[in-house]
């Protein structure tokens, strides 16, 4: 992680400095005496952490934390232990080290912040996950081979020894069957929800007893697909 020290005592700056030299994962990029220049350097540089001292003279680390727009996670160092609780106000504040910072509790802090970005990392693949932006599938019809957005496709329905992939401006007839096509597609967004149809579950409007409502098509739900169909949709 990529760290800044913002701290109007040059001591301080130093003490944070040392226990960050004892954290692998930490690399302090840059230190400052006072808000405004950190605020300047921000505006260029991306970092991961900033550890704040509250009480500075002219622009304290409080106005220095509402002026950022999008903060990095802060710890604040400071020993006014009174200011613990307001600090926890803002979402960025991760931590708050009371002067003079022993390395135990230093070390204590950075594990938290580590555990943080994991989950937040988790959170973010997961969301990530869910989408199907920019995924193709390519069908092959009379010897071409035609891509389509997946996020695009809102039926698959069997007709005969044939499918039919609907989009939401063309529908497609591909020589094939329905499972074929459905070990193709994810399967976190695609589902087959009866013997003919696979369904996008992202493009649902409306589900009503035993049917779903996808643009302006009514599809059935057969009894042992529904439990899946109902499940998926709960997780959403």
């Amino acid at each position: 992680m990529n760290c800044i020290i913002i701290d109007d005592e040059v001591t301080a700056q130093a003490v944070v400095s040392h226990l960050c030299s004892k954290i692998p994962e930490l690399t302090v990029i840059e230190q400052f005496g006072n808000a405004v220049d950190a605020f300047k350097f921000l505006n260029q540089q991306n970092i991961d952490l900033i550890f704040l001292d509250i009480h500075m003279p002219g622009f304290s680390g409080v106005d220095f934390v509402q002026t950022l727009k999008n903060p990095p996670m802060i710890v604040l160092t400071t020993s006014d232990t009174e200011f613990a609780i307001k600090a926890y106000e803002y979402d960025c504040i991760v931590d708050y080290l009371v002067k003079p910072i022993t390395q135990e509790r230093f070390e204590k802090s950075i594990k938290k912040i580590t555990s943080l970005r994991t989950q937040d990392s988790k959170v973010k693949s997961q969301n990530e996950g869910d989408s199907i932006e920019g995924e193709d599938l390519y069908i092959n019809i009379n010897n071409r081979l035609i891509k389509i957005k997946l996020n695009e496709i809102l039926v698959i329905e069997a007709k005969g020894d044939y499918i039919e992939v609907k989009t939401e401006n063309k529908a497609y007839l591909v020589h094939t069957t329905l499972k074929k096509i459905l070990d193709k597609l994810p399967k976190r967004i695609f589902l087959q929800i009866h013997r003919s149809h696979i369904i996008n579950f992202t493009k649902i409007i409306d589900i009503e007893d035993n049917s779903v409502l996808i643009a302006a098509k009514v599809l059935p739900v057969s009894r042992s697909n529904r439990p899946e169909l109902m499940r998926r949709l709960n997780l959403l």
